[in-house]
């Protein structure tokens, strides 16, 4: 039993003029590109930072200081109409 491999070059690779195309791309080739996924892990990263600082926000203004602060001043806010 023999390993099958498709060797058409692809529609998008046909198109290209012969001066555009480098080398042709057969269907069932591994490319290796040594960036593949490294948008996502980017992604990933930044997600992270702003869950972190999510949580750090959120410690914050739970505080007591924090919360009469901001009381503070909704309480001036509203009084300042009257």
């Amino acid at each position: 039993m023999g390993i099958f491999q498709n060797t058409e070059i692809t529609t998008a690779e046909r198109s290209l003029e012969p001066s555009m195309q480098h080398s042709p791309v057969i269907e069932g080739d591994i490319v290796h590109d040594p960036e593949a996924g490294a948008t996502t892990a980017e992604y990933g990263i930044v997600m992270l930072a702003a869950v972190g600082f999510a949580g750090l926000l959120v410690a914050i203004l739970k505080s007591p200081e924090v919360n009469e602060l901001l009381m503070g001043i909704v309480r001036n806010a509203l009084n300042t109409g009257a």
